[in-house]
């Protein structure tokens, strides 16, 4: 019995730390060292966008919105993934076009309309 509730509670130790960080905590900087490809990068801005649309950030016709363009972008430094979707549907030209920007590992950074 005693080396059921050992074996249990290193797992819990071991295991329940990174289920407390989860996923969507934001705190400027990345835990994923690892690069992710084009397609990868395109696939989780998507979910940013999905997200948005959920939390009624964003207007709800941009979840039908594909990226326009995935490229890497050099900011201050360190290599990133800068994905933009264009939306027609948004009545503010302003508005129309939405950055979404991630770490080289495919995490997010932030979101805008300026692209900065």
């Amino acid at each position: 019995m005693k080396t059921i509730i050992t074996l249990l509670a290193i797992f819990t130790l071991g295991f329940g730390a990174p289920v407390m960080a989860g996923a969507g905590h934001d705190h400027g900087h990345s835990h994923a060292h690892t690069p992710v490809n084009q397609e990868t990068a395109q696939k989780n801005a998507g979910k940013v966008i999905s997200s948005l649309v959920e939390r009624e950030k964003i207007d709800k016709s941009w979840a039908q919105v594909k990226a326009r363009s995935v490229e890497k972008k050099v900011v201050n430094g360190q290599t990133e993934w800068l994905t933009i979707f264009f939306n027609e549907k948004i009545a503010n030209p302003e508005e129309q076009t939405l950055y979404v920007f991630l770490t080289i590992g495919g995490e997010y950074i932030a979101v805008n309309y300026s692209g900065k």
